[in-house]
């Protein structure tokens, strides 16, 4: 694609975004349902992995599947419009309807000088908690470069006025490496299936999942302290939870250790689920390639 071409998509983007900075929160809401009507390959798949994970007595709900995955629709939709109206200036509500839970487990962990590596998922709006935990924990994310330039450089901007820079997926762990090295603080999403060569299949909501070993990997090379940290809606706005630090496996055997530490990682991420049904990525095809 030509710069015209990359500059006539950039103005697109400003055009459908404006209407999601400017209309109440509940417009985005509307679109989330909306979509959940249309993409239909999509909500497809939400609802044959929630149905999937309830059959597998992994998850329990007391509503029905299609009732949570239009809930879950909702979130996503409300979610980009509450970004949008941050990237745009106008999300200062927001930003101080987020409360904190366990910032104390980031003051102990900044305190031992290693690093922190933030182990996170798709989960609530992960990028408000990218926003609003800045000032909290400084840190980088690991993020995939997106194809327009100028879309991708707004952003970038738009997230280090906030505080928070990025890592780009290509060449990540060199530079991730040397940020926790300097006792910096990187976010890692870790829900997102992986190439076999990437992680193992581990339990993931009753069924097998490949899922990343990079988190695991990178904290014993380092040191570094590993924090969960997840982001939930309330009835005010959001709160952030910040879990203590997980302990690593001392199992003598690294690989097994290694595995033992990823399926620990990816426990918090199944515990958030189980308490906030509504609020993962249930689109993503989580259990491909298994």
């Amino acid at each position: 694609m030509n710069r015209t071409a990359w500059f006539l998509e950039a103005c697109l983007y400003v055009a459908l975004s404006v209407p999601l900075a400017v209309f109440p929160l509940k417009f985005g809401e509307f679109l989330g349902v909306l979509l959940f009507y249309i993409w239909r390959s999509r909500r497809k798949i939400a609802i044959e992995n929630l149905r999937k994970s309830i059959s597998s007595h992994a998850i329990s709900i007391s509503e029905t599947p299609e009732k949570i995955i239009r809930d879950n629709f909702r979130n996503l939709g409300r979610s980009l419009s509450e970004i949008i109206k941050i990237y745009y200036g106008a999300g200062r509500k927001i930003i101080e309807s987020v409360e904190f839970e366990g910032a104390e487990n980031a003051h102990k962990a900044k305190s031992k000088g290693r690093g922190i590596l933030v182990i996170t998922a798709h989960c609530g709006n992960w990028e408000v908690m990218a926003t609003t935990s800045a000032k909290l924990l400084p840190s980088y994310g690991i993020v995939r470069q997106i194809n327009n330039p100028y879309i991708n450089k707004f952003i970038e901007r738009v997230r280090q006025r906030y505080g928070t820079r990025v890592i780009y997926k290509k060449g990540a762990l060199k530079a991730v490496m040397k940020v926790l090295k300097n006792n910096g603080c990187v976010a890692i999403l870790m829900d997102q299936a992986v190439l076999s060569d990437e992680g193992y299949v581990i339990d993931f909501l009753g069924r097998g999942a490949w899922t990343t070993k990079m988190p695991a990997l990178i904290a014993r090379k380092t040191g570094a302290v590993v924090l969960p940290a997840f982001i939930h809606r309330t009835e005010k706005g959001h709160k952030i939870k910040i879990y203590p630090a997980v302990e690593l496996s001392d199992i003598a055997d690294k690989e097994k250790a290694i595995i033992e530490d990823t399926k620990r990682f990816s426990s918090f991420i199944e515990e958030y689920i189980k308490e906030h049904p509504s609020e993962w990525l249930w689109i993503h095809r989580r259990w491909k390639r298994v």
